[in-house]
């Protein structure tokens, strides 16, 4: 039996997904781990490291997952756009 998680997106007016627990916690440890040992990272670099790191031991669509709790850290406050950066940049808060 898969666990359902709310996966919130930053912007109020936007509906977030119930996504399963499981891929929530292998993708927000991922991308946790990119940006400690990296630093801040654009959206594309920071994707293809999380890619690299779960290619192979990550059933779906990495980059969907990717993307949905990447929204959910930023409303959550975990990560962060910095301000004014292009391309978008995204850092530990």
């Amino acid at each position: 039996m898969d666990t359902r998680f709310p996966a919130f997106h930053p912007n109020p007016g936007k509906q977030g997904v119930n996504i399963e627990k499981e891929k929530y916690d292998l993708m927000r440890s991922a991308i946790l781990e990119v940006l400690k040992a990296r630093g801040p990272m654009t959206f594309m670099k920071l994707n293809m490291a999380v890619e690299e790191k779960l290619k192979g031991r990550f059933e779906g669509s990495i980059p969907w997952y990717y993307v949905t709790v990447k929204l959910d850290m930023e409303a959550r406050g975990e990560i962060r756009r910095v301000p004014k950066a292009k391309p978008q940049t995204i850092e530990l808060v």
